[in-house]
């Protein structure tokens, strides 16, 4: 859920803070008050392409930022990302910060909890933050992938058993394409793992055996300076007159006169033996460390050689020498294969048709509920369509393919979503005739239905979140007025229980269902232009809505109407 976005020097606005809230947040403005700045400066936190365009003028850059709060739901995908991307997660947990600069030279920059990054990483968690319905976005975003998913949800269709069953397939697969590849491809494979096993063997590699070289060679390197650093130390507690133990030997015959006389230092005694007893065991271990040390130039060549080996190696086939092992081990492994190619062959190819029908039995099952979801959902969005002042006819085609070259961890349906927004037009694909305007409405009306489909469904479900999805909405009232205005409203009131919608709107019908209104106005001060944007409420939003209802003028009859929109939508 969005929580708050900020803009400064971004178009013809200085600096804005708006904070929003769950369920229906409404902007509205006059016309040229820059309504859709908003939505576009969002589209750019979630990496849409910029434009210095969008620099106020007289500033070198425009920074956007924005705090969402994270839905449970999406928690691990989030986290993942941060974690490949190498992001530490904010100190407030269940948000991410993004923070976006545009520079006037054409560079810029990017931040996730304040750590630099990319767009690309952006727009990898644009599909968990928000999701904006206007005519460039929606069109961008609905691919195939968009279009299987969104029906997919509507009945909440569970693809575990086919995801693992294709997944296992593909493997098997490819095991036998190793195995069967030319005989020259072979012969050259063989040739290399042959070389990878004998010289990874004769290495008798050892784990961990680099780490105590290293330790081994930096005390030959240094023999004196730890042999002289060595007796030092033990002179100082052992062995010399002025030595630690000593003073602790004539301290402990000055104690023990004392306790004669005053029993408290007892205890003080036996504290001064205890110390006295570690400190000579200190200085032993020293002098028998010290006394077993040997330059030895020979030794000292010998595991350098050793070194070098082993990081060649590494460099070779590592990073590190545990890869280097499993890299051997792999080596032998398929070695092994090969040399009995016919025998484990034939095992495979068993046991892929086995698993070539596990998948198939699980992908039909599948294909079949999204047909029977399809019909249910494509008269329930043409239902909604309709009531949106759009007389359009609607369907959802599903093509089941199963042939093995169609066949993905999805499963092996394509979806079409197809409209026809005139009476007698023909039919086609939603993505490639809807405007702006209907395009966001049609989106909403698939959004409404999906939602309300998700609600009937009798399956498994996440615990429900106080955290809510972001959907936004823009141009969604081109065209329109009147009841259609109000069947827009109530839709978006009525997808906005269970997400957080943004939607801009000049319609007053609309504006009545918000539950946050927040105003657009263009103000100029100083001989310079500036956009503000504040949370309306009470006696201020009648006014905006008697505004949209009357123009500019307001008069008393706006006003009631304004009053009597409000309360019904309430």
């Amino acid at each position: 859920m969005l929580a708050e976005l900020r803009l400064e020097n971004y178009a013809v606005i200085d600096n804005v803070a708006v904070e929003f809230g769950a369920g229906l947040n409404l902007l509205t403005g006059e016309t040229g008050a820059g309504k859709s700045i908003l939505i576009d400066a969002l589209a750019l936190l979630l990496g849409d392409k910029a434009s210095p365009d969008v620099i106020r003028t007289g500033s070198e850059r425009a920074v956007i930022a924005a705090v969402f709060e994270v839905d449970p739901r999406t928690e691990k995908a989030i986290a993942k990302i941060l974690e490949t991307n190498g992001i530490d997660s904010n100190d407030e947990a269940g948000s991410v910060i993004l923070r976006r600069e545009i520079a006037a030279g054409g560079k810029g920059r990017v931040f996730i909890n304040n750590q630099a990054a990319t767009v690309v990483v952006l727009r990898q968690f644009a599909p968990y933050l928000a999701t904006i319905h206007a005519q460039n976005e929606s069109i961008l975003s609905f691919d195939a992938e968009a279009r299987l998913d969104l029906l997919d949800a509507f009945v909440g269709i569970q693809m575990d058993a086919m995801s693992e069953a294709f997944t296992l397939w593909k493997s098997i697969a490819q095991r036998i394409e190793e195995l069967e590849q030319g005989e020259q491809d072979r012969l050259r494979l063989l040739d290399l793992w042959t070389f990878q096993k004998r010289e990874i063997d004769d290495a008798k590699l050892q784990p961990g055996e680099d780490e105590r070289l290293e330790a081994e060679k930096r005390v030959l390197t240094n023999t004196e300076k730890i042999y002289s650093t060595a007796m030092n130390a033990f002179d100082l507690l052992y062995e010399g007159s002025a030595s630690t133990s000593s003073s602790l030997r004539t301290a402990q015959k000055h104690v023990e006169e004392l306790s004669r006389y005053e029993p408290k230092f007892r205890e003080a005694l036996v504290a001064i033996e205890t110390a006295r007893i570690s400190v000579e065991d200190v200085g032993a271990t020293l002098r028998d460390y010290a006394g077993g040390i040997q330059a030895s130039p020979e030794h000292l060549a010998e595991v350098e050689d050793r070194l070098a080996t082993l990081d060649r190696l590494k460099r070779k086939y590592g990073p590190t020498l545990d890869d280097v092992i499993l890299l051997g081990e792999e080596a032998s492994r398929k070695l092994s294969e090969m040399e009995n190619k016919d025998e484990i062959l034939a095992q495979l190819r068993k046991e892929l048709a086995q698993a070539a029908e596990q998948y198939l039995k699980a992908a039909r099952v599948v294909s079949k509920k999204r047909e029977e979801a399809a019909r249910k959902l494509e008269k329930l969005v043409e239902a909604e369509i309709n009531d949106l002042a759009m007389k359009s006819a609607f369907t959802i085609e599903v093509s089941a393919n199963d042939l093995e070259g169609n066949w993905t961890a999805s499963g092996f349906d394509q979806v079409v979503y197809l409209i026809s927004t005139n009476p007698g037009d023909p039919k086609k694909p939603l993505e490639q005739i809807a405007s702006g305007g209907e395009l966001s409405r049609v989106m909403l009306a698939l959004k409404t239905s999906v939602e309300a489909g998700q609600k009937k469904a009798s399956v498994a479900r996440a615990p429900t979140s106080s955290v809510q999805r972001t959907l936004v909405f823009d141009e969604i009232d081109t065209g329109i007025g009147g009841r259609a205005a109000e069947a827009v409203g109530k839709k978006l009131k009525a997808l906005a229980r269970a997400n957080q919608v943004l939607c801009v709107t000049h319609l007053p019908q609309i504006a009545t269902f918000a539950d946050r209104h927040y105003l657009i106005e263009k103000k100029t001060t100083g001989g310079r232009v500036r956009t503000d944007v504040r949370l309306i409420t009470g006696e201020e939003r009648t006014e905006e809505v008697a505004r949209m209802l009357s123009g500019a003028k307001l008069t008393d009859t706006s006003r009631k109407h304004a009053e009597q929109l409000l309360k019904a939508n309430a």
